[in-house]
């Protein structure tokens, strides 16, 4: 995969502004394995391998067991894997990030709603819709993975790196 684009490069503004919206999301109050947990569902709905390879790491950091990690995109059939908290999160995720199909129903507020309060929940779509952004970025300008980047170096030499890091 070779990058299109240094968007950050381009327009360094930019960048430094999404920045400042992912630094408030650091810091609103919400769990941040359950951040993680959404923006690597958000990643696998978009297909964004950049993202997908950074946000398993950060999971794996996290100390997130990896079986709850393979089981991300089968959330609601995992049992008790997943809290119901994270449950609504990924849920509220899933009709977000497809808005232009789902509509975003009553009834999948609700859910996010019994679980977030306003404040929560605000935070929430923002980051859902600041990931679906830099999945766009990334996409679009292809970004590549760090296990791409680690494999290439393999390949002239250079030592593999755990996943973890």
């Amino acid at each position: 995969m070779t990058q299109r684009l240094d968007y950050a490069q381009a327009t360094p503004d930019g960048v430094k502004a999404l920045g400042g919206v992912y630094g408030h999301i650091l810091k609103c109050g919400l769990d941040p394995v359950l951040v993680d947990l959404v923006y690597l569902r958000v990643s696998q709905i978009n297909g964004c391998a950049y993202c997908l390879d950074m946000h398993t790491r950060d999971l794996i950091k996290h100390g997130v067991p990896i079986e709850k990690i393979a089981l991300l995109q089968a959330w609601d059939e995992a049992g008790p894997l997943f809290s119901e908290r994270e449950k609504a999160a990924l849920a509220w995720s899933e009709t977000v990030t497809r808005v232009a199909d789902t509509g975003i129903p009553d009834a999948d507020f609700a859910r996010a709603r019994a679980v977030f309060d306003a404040k929560e929940l605000a935070d929430l779509t923002i980051a859902i819709g600041l990931m679906n952004l830099y999945n766009r970025l990334a996409i679009g300008f292809r970004n590549t993975p760090k296990a791409v980047l680690d494999v290439q170096g393999r390949m002239t030499g250079e030592p593999l790196q755990d996943l973890a890091s």
